[in-house]
């Protein structure tokens, strides 16, 4: 049997998943949990906000306004970024008891996210 290019290296790809898995089963397994929750969160902020707040009232159609969706996440990211640099070298215990640590990783990886779905042009989609 001749396998094609893709189908290579989607045969080779769910071998090191498989292999992954085994060799570091709870690892795997807390990723796994974390994206779903994370998608989750992401479906009821959206529900929430709507696709505007992302796309800043436009409809991501030019570069320009592209660009201004990506700076606004960029400055999203740069928040977390700052939150989490700040309580960490401080070594200061978050002030906002509904706001651990791990909510600004979070809200970055699914910021890096939506940057991702922009860029892509699926965004409101």
């Amino acid at each position: 049997m001749k396998f094609t290019m893709v189908e290579e290296k989607k045969s080779v790809g769910k071998q090191i998943v498989d292999r992954m898995e085994e060799k570091y089963p709870e690892t795997t397994s807390e990723f796994q949990k974390i994206q779903k929750e994370q998608y989750f969160l992401f479906c009821m902020k959206q529900h929430d906000y709507g696709p505007q707040n992302i796309s800043v009232g436009s409809n991501l159609e030019t570069k320009e306004e592209i660009k201004m969706s990506l700076t606004g996440l960029w400055f999203r990211m740069n928040d977390k970024i700052q939150r989490a640099k700040t309580l960490l070298m401080s070594k200061r215990k978050p002030a906002v008891k509904n706001e651990p640590i791990d909510d600004a990783f979070l809200d970055l990886s699914n910021y890096g996210i939506m940057a991702t779905i922009v860029k892509r042009g699926k965004w409101g989609k």
